[in-house]
């Protein structure tokens, strides 16, 4: 390798052993050449910082009422000495019986202590198999001591009935843009109180230490 190629780039294909210093690529335009090693999350999944959890909820309440607030709801208790930062990455949500209401499904976020009437996560786990719990805790639904301030929507939930339920989207890439710090709560919402729906309802989110 030149000197030149060490300081400014290697043209084409750059095959480096372990350790080292390795140049960037570049084509023969000089534009940098790059392209991701491995799947989006690999990285933060493979470090046990990111996290699922699953909620399966009857007749959601509406975003702006505290109580049996979910799900699934999220809530960062960790201490701001040594906790984290919780990132939404995304949600996912299947109907398995139609809502008698309409309306709009998204993220909603506020200000609380520990959540009060918490009913039990149906399920939560690290995206890396048999890694460390998650420093966030995690309820199918709960009663914030304030509720929501602020709701984002994404998708809706009709009335049609499941057997001929048009096809809509339901996984909703959040890339990051909440952030939940210690003392607040995040929780996959509706607009308006879904009453008898059944809604099956998966939260991404990865954890990063201050």
């Amino acid at each position: 390798m030149s000197e030149y190629e060490a300081r400014y780039g290697l043209i084409g294909e750059n095959n480096n052993g372990t350790g080292g210093i390795a140049p960037i690529a570049v084509d023969r335009q000089g534009a940098q050449l790059h392209t991701p090693l491995h799947a989006r999350y690999y990285e933060q999944a493979r470090r046990g910082r990111l996290f699922w959890a699953r909620a399966v909820v009857t007749a959601p309440v509406i975003w702006s009422t505290a109580a049996a607030t979910g799900g699934p709801l999220l809530y960062n208790g960790t201490s701001t000495a040594s906790g984290v930062n919780a990132v939404l990455l995304g949600f996912g949500v299947g109907i398995t019986t139609a809502s008698g209401v309409a309306g709009a499904i998204g993220i909603a976020t506020g200000v609380t202590t520990a959540p009060g009437s918490t009913t039990a996560i149906d399920s939560t786990t690290s995206g890396l198999v048999g890694g460390t719990a998650s420093q966030c805790s995690t309820y199918r639904i709960g009663t914030p001591s304030a509720a929501a301030t602020q709701f984002i929507p994404f998708g809706e939930i009709h009335t049609g009935a499941v057997s001929v339920h048009s096809v809509q989207q339901n996984w909703f890439d959040l890339g990051g843009g909440f952030i939940i710090p210690p003392g607040s709560f995040a929780s996959v919402s509706p607009s308006a109180t879904l009453t008898s729906a059944v809604v099956q309802v998966s939260l991404l989110w990865e954890e990063v230490p201050f």
